[in-house]
């Protein structure tokens, strides 16, 4: 004997409806779950304002009076009176001559003097450069032929920076270093002048004029038997050693 199902007692013939019906309506509660806001609620005191009635000031009218405007002046009526001059003088007539002379005109013959004129000399200040000068300036401590001096001068100069030279400490704080070019003049007095610096910082520059200033004064270089300026040009270099 075989046993028939009822058709009815089917379960599974519409989960797949359900499963959908499910879906949505949990997909729908997650939308509604995510979307809610909720706002924090103050608690708020309501008072009853009470207003006094207003209290209605009587302003005084004033009247202001306006004084009206001056007349006009009077405009003076001016009367011309002519009076008939009967023309009974003589008029002379001006002569202009002319200041222009002529071929035929004299020139009268005087003397001119001629007062003496004082004339100052100028002392120009003749610079020679260091290469080609007669007679270098010279450092104290040499002697010698020009040949001599000049490279007497030029050794007291590296004695001179190696013994002064100092390493500004905040440039070594920034590692700023560089070649600076110090351009001088020693002029007609023997005396360092005129300093000026170029280099890759202010502060290498300002360090590489304050040696140049320390410069002793000198014997004065000439040319053709006369003081003369001398300029010169050193360039001193700011390294910092690695170690």
């Amino acid at each position: 004997m075989e046993l028939k199902k009822n058709p009815r007692a089917n379960v599974g013939r519409n989960s797949s409806l359900f499963f959908a019906v499910g879906l949505n309506v949990m997909l729908l509660l997650t939308y509604l779950g995510l979307e809610h806001k909720t706002y924090e609620k103050e608690a708020v005191k309501i008072d009853l304002l009470m207003l006094e009635d207003q209290i209605d000031e009587d302003i005084p009218i004033t009247v202001i009076d306006v004084l009206p405007p001056p007349p006009p002046p009077q405009q003076q009526v001016v009367t011309e009176v002519i009076t008939i001059v009967e023309d009974v003088e003589e008029i002379e007539e001006t002569v202009i001559q002319s200041t222009e002379i002529g071929q035929d005109d004299t020139i009268d013959e005087r003397e001119v003097g001629i007062e003496e004129v004082e004339v100052i000399e100028v002392e120009e200040d003749v610079e020679v450069p260091f290469a080609v000068i007669e007679k270098v300036p010279r450092f104290p401590g040499c002697t010698g032929n020009n040949a001599e001096l000049k490279a007497c001068f030029e050794r007291k100069i590296q004695e001179h920076l190696q013994k002064n030279f100092r390493y500004p400490a905040a440039a070594a704080e920034l590692d700023i270093s560089g070649k600076v070019y110090v351009f001088f003049l020693i002029d007609k007095t023997g005396t360092v002048t005129n300093v000026k610096s170029r280099g890759p910082a202010q502060i290498l520059e300002a360090e590489a004029e304050r040696i140049i200033n320390l410069l002793p004064k000198m014997e004065p270089g000439r040319q053709r038997d006369m003081n003369v300026g001398v300029p010169y040009s050193i360039p001193i270099n700011f390294r910092l050693e690695q170690n």
